[in-house]
C-alpha cells in the first residue's frame, strides 16, 4: 500500500511540473472535455468555474463578444432550463508558451450546429488551468460560402453599417 501511495505521489508531482507537456496536455484535455460536458448537463457552477474571472467568450454571432459576467447573463437562462448546449471534441491541438504557464488550443467540435471550431487561451493559476479566452465559430464548407453569404447578408450588412457609423 505504501508503494502505491508513493507512486501516486510521484505521478502527481511529475504532472505538476510545467516541463511535463504530456501531463499538462492531459490536464487541459480533461478540463475542456469536462467544460463541454458541464454545458451538456447544464451544470452552471462547473461550467463557469472553469473560466477565469476576466475571461472572454466570443460566440458564433458577430454581436457575441462577452466578458464572463455578460456571458453568464446570456447563458444562465439556458442552464436554468436544464439544457444548455452539447459540444463534443472531434479533434484538438494544444500548444504551450516557453514558461508553460500559458496554453492555446484549437478544436473541432460535434455540435447541434454540426461541425464548429473552438479556439482559446488558458492560463495556469497555481496548479490549475483556467480558460481566459474562447472563440466558437461555425465552419462553412468552401463550396457553400456563397449560399451562406446570401443568407446572412441582410443581417450582417445592417451590423456593418452600424459599426462603421460609430
Amino acid at each position: 500500500m505504501k508503494k502505491i501511495a508513493f507512486l501516486f505521489a510521484i505521478i502527481l508531482v511529475s504532472c505538476s511540473s510545467t516541463k511535463d507537456i504530456s501531463c499538462e496536455k492531459n490536464s487541459i484535455n480533461q478540463l475542456l472535455d469536462n467544460w463541454h460536458k458541464a454545458a451538456a448537463e447544464a451544470n452552471f457552477d462547473n461550467y463557469f468555474n472553469a473560466m477565469s474571472e476576466e475571461s472572454i467568450f466570443i460566440g458564433t454571432d458577430a454581436t457575441e463578444n462577452w466578458n464572463k459576467a455578460q456571458f453568464i447573463a446570456f447563458a444562465k437562462p439556458y442552464f436554468d432550463k436544464g439544457h444548455a448546449w452539447s459540444f463534443t471534441a472531434l479533434e484538438r491541438n494544444i500548444y504551450f508558451s516557453e514558461d508553460g504557464k500559458t496554453a492555446w488550443f484549437d478544436e473541432l467540435l460535434n455540435t447541434q450546429m454540426k461541425i464548429c471550431r473552438g479556439s482559446g487561451v488558458l492560463q495556469k493559476v497555481g496548479s490549475e488551468w483556467k480558460i481566459k479566452h474562447y472563440v466558437l465559430s461555425m465552419t462553412v464548407p468552401n463550396d457553400n460560402v456563397n449560399e451562406v453569404v446570401k443568407i446572412k447578408a441582410p443581417t450582417e450588412d445592417a451590423l456593418i453599417n452600424k459599426l462603421q457609423s460609430k
